[in-house]
């Protein structure tokens, strides 16, 4: 943790909810990205965190727009500072539901014209500024607002969506490897052409979890399996150190469900779904590592 920079700009004056990862990842991207950097803001938590006007708790240029146009907005940004041969990192830092469901299209012209961004999908898998209603990335058995009896439908796969467009650099990451989530970071902004990062923030008041419990809950995503952290470089897969040691010997998923209230009750048929998902795409990421598929 010495490499990264002690300068702040995020400061502690913003709205978020105690234990909140999204705002603690966005913490660790901008100290990555520094100063010259401009952040474009879709509808969702992040658009409400950054306090009250006149006062924000954001120490960079930020564009709050709708939910549906980040990508877009970020294209024409990106090429305006093309334009004048200034190198200003443009970060698109947008929800789960602006991202997987409002923002897809958007995102996926963008991905396809080349724009020259970062792209960062903080998915805490519901619309939480609205109420934790369920978005296309609320995993299956999740109960939300829209879904009392527990979602029935499996979360939708954001991460081979976006690698379908053959981009220079995509990652994922969880706030609960700060370390990991900063030097991603880094390479994506060093990399020419269009990157994204999906981060994985857990929710202290939507997952049903003790505000005190959120980076526990990030790690045990990953040591169970259920959310894997890995990067792609030009189409070259590898598996970042956490998922590595948590492939050989994962741990319970139900250590991971039993933590959040969003998942009581949840049926065991449900469970082995979810077991069998995991296993399928481990399976997938380490033939793909091993350059089998």
């Amino acid at each position: 943790m010495a490499e990264i920079p002690k300068e702040e700009y995020l400061e502690k004056c913003t709205t978020a909810c105690a234990g909140c990862t999204s705002s603690l990842s966005l913490r660790y991207v901008l100290k990555a990205a520094g100063p010259d950097t401009v952040l474009v803001v879709p509808a969702c938590c992040t658009s409400i965190l950054q306090g009250i006007y006149p006062n924000t708790a954001f120490n960079i240029p930020v564009y709050n727009i709708a939910f549906a146009a980040a990508a877009a907005c970020a294209s024409g940004m990106s090429e305006a500072f093309a334009s004048m041969g200034k190198k200003t990192n443009v970060i698109v830092y947008a929800g789960d539901g602006g991202t997987v469901d409002i923002g897809i299209q958007a995102l996926s012209g963008a991905l396809e014209r080349g724009t020259d961004f970062l792209y960062i999908c903080y998915d805490n898998e519901a619309y939480g500024n609205t109420g934790m209603q369920r978005s296309g990335a609320t995993p299956m058995g999740a109960r939300t607002t829209t879904t009392p009896g527990g979602k029935t439908d499996a979360k939708k796969d954001l991460d081979r969506i976006v690698a379908a467009h053959n981009i220079p650099y995509q990652a994922t990451a969880t706030p609960a490897y700060p370390k990991d989530l900063y030097e991603k970071v880094k390479t994506a902004l060093a990399t020419p052409g269009p990157s994204f990062i999906h981060i994985l923030a857990p929710c202290p008041p939507g997952w049903r979890i003790a505000s005190d419990m959120s980076v526990t809950v990030g790690k045990l995503a990953v040591k169970t399996g259920s959310w894997v952290l890995w990067e792609r470089k030009y189409g070259e897969l590898g598996i970042s150190s956490p998922s590595k040691g948590a492939m050989k010997k994962r741990a319970p998923l139900r250590d991971y469900l039993s933590l959040q209230g969003r998942f009581k009750g949840i049926s065991d048929s449900t469970v082995n779904e979810l077991e069998q998902a995991i296993e399928k795409n481990l399976a997938q990421l380490a033939k793909e590592e091993a350059g089998e598929c």
